[in-house]
């Protein structure tokens, strides 16, 4: 079987343009990140990235807090272009003097080139010395208008590996409200007002993934009232949370234990939404026993 190329993006460009948004970005999108990487350290980190063979999508920032490696990275860009192994670009981030001297005052941050001097002195001094690097850069992106959530769509765009791929996908979980609030759920819906099976023997010691239980929860027309409800409430919203830059949203259905109503609503929840989104599923207390009677 031939070994898939290794895919690395090189990000670079002035301080305050937006970096540290753009190699979350890459995060989000799967990629092994790694920010202020020294350039001489590269050559090493990509051939025991190669080894691993665990990811074949990274991406770097080098910048100039590396200074005195900076001298480096042209002969280091020459040795990784020179390995038919990696397929590499350059994404290069920039902003006008007058943006970047405005980020640096509203954040109240000094510049890495001008620790005893103006802040528009070190970006002058910045832009001369990155004026090389930005010539070899295959994607040059100014961000002077652009806002975070913008910044962060133009990389999906550009760097998504499948462009029907998104950044954005949702998490189901069901939870029991006897073992607490999922401390990560950005949306919370509560069945414990449906019919339990745990008064069903039968139907006890099984979870909301058996059909036996399953079924039993769906078949009330409560249920089918509140999942209809529950539908047409979430799913119009997802694209605005989508739009908005959001990377996880957590959808979180509670009963009283987490074993049978919430885990089959999350259930079939996840389900549905997996027709359109990006979706992982998981029952935070489905399995949890206790020596005490568990009413779920």
């Amino acid at each position: 079987m031939t070994k898939s190329k290794l895919n690395l993006v090189i990000v670079t460009g002035m301080s305050g343009a937006g970096k540290t948004v753009a190699i979350q970005s890459f995060e989000d999108l799967g990629y092994f990140t790694i920010d202020n990487m020294p350039p001489t350290l590269m050559p090493k980190f990509l051939d025991l990235i190669e080894q691993a063979n665990d990811n074949n999508q990274v991406a770097l920032v080098v910048d100039m807090r590396s200074r005195l490696f900076f001298n480096e990275i042209t002969s280091v860009l020459d040795k990784i272009e020179s390995n038919e192994n990696i397929d590499f670009k350059i994404l290069f981030l920039d902003a006008t003097d007058g943006e970047l001297v405005s980020r640096y005052k509203e954040t109240r941050r000094s510049h890495p080139l001008a620790a005893d001097g103006r802040i528009l002195d070190g970006i002058k001094l910045e832009r001369e010395l990155l004026a090389p690097l930005k010539s070899l850069s295959q994607n040059v992106v100014d961000t002077t208008e652009l806002t975070p959530r913008q910044l962060r769509k133009t990389i999906s765009e550009e760097f998504s590996g499948d462009r029907n791929q998104t950044s954005f996908r949702i998490e189901v979980m069901s939870f029991g409200f006897k073992y607490g609030l999922p401390l990560d759920a950005d949306l919370v819906f509560d069945v414990r007002f449906l019919p339990n099976p745990y008064y069903k023997p039968e139907l006890r010691d099984l979870t909301g993934l058996d059909e036996p239980v399953y079924d039993y929860v769906m078949s009330h027309e409560s249920s089918q009232e509140f999942y209809q409800h529950l539908s047409a409430l979430i799913k119009p919203i997802l694209p605005g949370y989508q739009k908005e830059g959001k990377s996880v949203l957590t959808i979180a259905i509670g009963c009283t234990g987490g074993q049978h109503r919430s885990t089959a609503f999350a259930h079939r929840l996840a389900a549905d939404l997996k027709d359109d989104w990006s979706v992982n599923e998981t029952h935070r207390d489905k399995d949890r026993r206790k020596e005490t009677v568990n009413r779920s």
